[in-house]
């Protein structure tokens, strides 16, 4: 088998692809996730992606390399990870009984092995109307200021939601999954 490595230094997609795939290393991709002018929420998440799963590819082409990015938009603003509590704080409150579009891209890329597989996954995320001391409850035990949209659905986040539609659930925590496990299989690693 050849050396699987995740593009990225996410604790959250790594403990993503530790439940499906064998052993992998991670390695930091380097690269600049700078929005581009007039670059959709979403072609930006696949870019991004594929720049990561390239720029960790031509340093090791004789690996299996996976990379991904994920672009939390309203409307055609970006909503980035808010960093500090009053950026979160502005994001949550914006986004109180509205909805949010989540787009997760994941490339498979084997250089030597001529292995290119990309995909973009699209999270509907619907928030209920959320009062200001529930905000900053939240945001007080969560502290979500590394994620896109300032909350983590694998934990308290779920409570802000009115409902979540979506192919994979595991995209919007930062990797699909469903879709990558069908990726390393056609790649040759023997998933169940």
């Amino acid at each position: 088998m050849r050396t699987l490595i995740l593009a990225s230094t996410s604790r959250y997609r790594r403990s993503l692809l530790e439940r499906i795939a064998p052993p992998f290393e991670t390695v930091s991709p380097g690269v600049d996730e700078a929005e581009r002018p007039g670059e959709s929420p979403r072609v930006r998440a696949l870019r991004l992606s594929v720049a990561k799963a390239q720029a960790v590819a031509r340093k090791h082409p004789k690996a299996i390399v996976i990379g991904s990015d994920q672009v939390a938009a309203f409307g055609e603003h970006v909503l980035d990870k808010p960093g500090d509590e009053a950026t979160c704080h502005r994001q949550l409150s914006a986004l109180s009984g509205r909805t949010a579009h989540f787009y997760t891209g994941c490339v498979v890329l084997g250089a030597e092995a001529g292995i290119n597989f990309e995909h973009l996954d699209t999270t509907v995320v619907t928030f209920r109307e959320l009062t200001d001391t529930e905000i900053r409850r939240y945001i007080a035990r969560e502290q979500p200021f590394d994620c896109a949209g300032g909350f983590k659905v694998e934990a308290l986040g779920i409570t802000l939601f009115e409902r979540i539609d979506s192919s994979d659930p595991t995209a919007l925590i930062g990797l699909p999954l469903i879709w990558l496990s069908s990726a390393l299989r056609k790649a040759g690693y023997l998933l169940p």
